[in-house]
């Protein structure tokens, strides 16, 4: 099975409410889909988000990247030599790993496409069944409320409360949703870097202080602030869990000799791909430390492949954010996992299981003179 083209195209899916956090809001998924075809007839299907304020990445800067950097390495290629692909991918350039995770998902897709295996099973197997957590997205304290109670009516075990944006009506945004739950379902706090080291430190001491009970604080402070992230998790009782501070394995080493995090968030779009996330699952696992899979503003078509990789490396990624399909107002994927609310079930389908996705405007990338 060899790759014979590379094709590109937009999807638009509309969300059913706002996605609001500390750094952005929107309210419509709009990704590049990669299509990677073979000699054989096989499709691969990989996605990327255009995510600048996270990982830098636009619209333009992945198809450009696909088109001119990633794509000519590819053509030709053997989809059998799998670690040989992915390393052509992440060698390609720097950083841009939106577009490189786009292409390495649709790369494992036909890989295990190839060997007529769903790829949970071909990444180590596993129980083909999780649950993920639904985002509560920063909001008037009412809004919030509501937002919360309907996603436990809706079958939600796990929410995820987006802060960030003002200490104090945070601390009270989160007092009032606990209240409101009763213990119904367990409370995720991310700040999205909205706050600083010692914000941080008030806020979880005042919440800890008031009975609330948080299953963990995300990202409290900037990416880069190490330091800062280490300060809180010495001086919290809550666990702390880095996100926007880990994007590759090196990272991952750093930030557990240093102690500076309890947790580890996964995302496919910051490691580039699943090869870096299957080595960050790995170096944690060494060092016990769990982790968290995680997503973007995306589709079930990269989501799946995050969970493939959670089914597959259960034993340390022990918390699913994987909430970004049941966001949309539809889902434009034909076959692959099937979301629902918070239940994840995966098809015994060969690959991430795609026969088609609906609505795609095909795209022709710009040549540069």
């Amino acid at each position: 099975m060899k790759i014979t083209d590379i094709e590109l195209g937009m999807l638009r899916v509309p969300l059913k409410t706002p996605f609001k956090t500390a750094l952005r809001t929107v309210d419509t998924v709009e990704d590049v889909v990669v299509l990677i075809r073979t000699d054989s007839g096989h499709t691969g299907y990989g996605e990327a988000p255009a995510t600048a304020v996270i990982t830098g990445d636009t619209h333009g800067s992945i198809i450009e990247a696909i088109d001119s950097f990633i794509k000519p390495r590819l053509i030709g290629e053997d989809v059998a030599n799998l670690n040989r692909l992915c390393g052509l991918i992440q060698t390609s350039m720097e950083r841009n790993t939106s577009a490189k995770a786009a292409v390495e998902i649709a790369v494992y897709d036909l890989w295990a496409q190839l060997h007529n295996a769903p790829l949970y099973r071909m990444l180590g197997g596993g129980d083909p069944v999780i649950t993920t957590d639904i985002t509560i997205s920063v909001d008037y304290i009412d809004k919030m409320v509501a937002d919360s109670l309907s996603a436990i009516e809706r079958g939600f075990e796990s929410l995820k409360i987006k802060v960030g944006k003002d200490i104090g009506l945070d601390i009270e945004r989160v007092k009032a949703i606990h209240a409101a739950v009763q213990g119904r379902a367990l409370l995720r706090l991310d700040a999205n870097q909205g706050w600083t080291a010692k914000q941080a430190v008030h806020a979880m001491r005042a919440l800890e202080e008031a009975g609330v009970v948080l299953e963990l604080l995300e990202q409290p402070v900037k990416a880069a602030d190490i330091s800062g992230l280490k300060y809180v998790t010495d001086r919290v009782n809550t666990p702390v869990m880095a996100d926007e501070s880990v994007f590759n394995p090196g990272q991952v080493f750093d930030l557990i000799q240093q102690r500076a995090a309890d947790i580890i968030n996964i995302k496919l779009m910051k490691t580039g791909g699943l090869s870096n996330a299957i080595r960050i699952a790995d170096i944690a696992a060494i060092y016990g430390v769990p982790c968290m899979i995680g997503c973007m503003i995306e589709s079930s078509i990269s989501v799946a492949a995050a969970v493939h990789l959670a089914v597959a490396k259960s034993d340390i990624i022990t918390k699913v954010d994987l909430d970004g399909p049941s966001l949309g107002q539809f889902n434009p994927v034909t076959g692959g996992v099937n979301f629902n609310e918070s239940e994840i079930i995966i098809s015994d389908a060969p690959g991430l299981g795609i026969t088609e996705v609906r609505g795609l405007e095909m795209i022709t990338p710009r040549r540069w003179p």
